[in-house]
């Protein structure tokens, strides 16, 4: 009747429920969606291997946005450079995104990482008050964390 990958979504959702992440919610809605409709054996590979990608294209539009909107312009940009908070923002920025290179990496080499990462977010979010920004960033964390661990191990 009911499939262990339909309980394990169904407990993700109740989850995402209790903890309010909209983004998981949708999510599993569509992979419901998905299964309920008979398309899960095209769709899920494919959205596997193509979905890191489209999620990393659709936050890059996000982020350019403001850009194309004409918010922030070369002005912006010059003035960034003269406060000491934004050569923190900017070197951050820099260090996120190789994070999030090696979170790639890691997720399309070892996919069963993302069920312990979205766990890990799902706890922060619904018991520290956290800021659910996806498991791409967690695995970039991983990533460099694991190749520390290896170094040393």
């Amino acid at each position: 009747m009911f499939s262990e990958s339909l309980l394990f979504l169904l407990l993700l959702l109740l989850i995402g429920f209790i903890a309010k992440n909209s983004s998981l919610m949708i999510a599993i809605a569509v992979l419901l969606l998905l299964k309920a409709i008979g398309m899960e054996a095209k769709s899920f590979s494919f959205i596997q291997s193509k979905g890191i990608n489209w999620g990393v294209i659709i936050i890059t539009i996000a982020v350019l946005a403001p850009i194309a909107s004409g918010e922030i312009g070369f002005r912006d940009l010059s003035g960034a450079f003269k406060s000491p908070f934004a050569w923190i923002a900017l070197i951050s920025g820099m260090i996120v995104a190789l994070l999030a290179k090696g979170g790639v990496k890691l997720l399309a080499d070892d996919p069963h990482i993302t069920t312990a990462l979205v766990l890990g977010t799902i706890l922060s979010v619904s018991i520290f008050k956290g800021v659910a920004v996806g498991p791409l960033i967690g695995a970039g964390i991983a990533y460099a964390a694991m190749k520390v661990f290896s170094f040393f191990g």
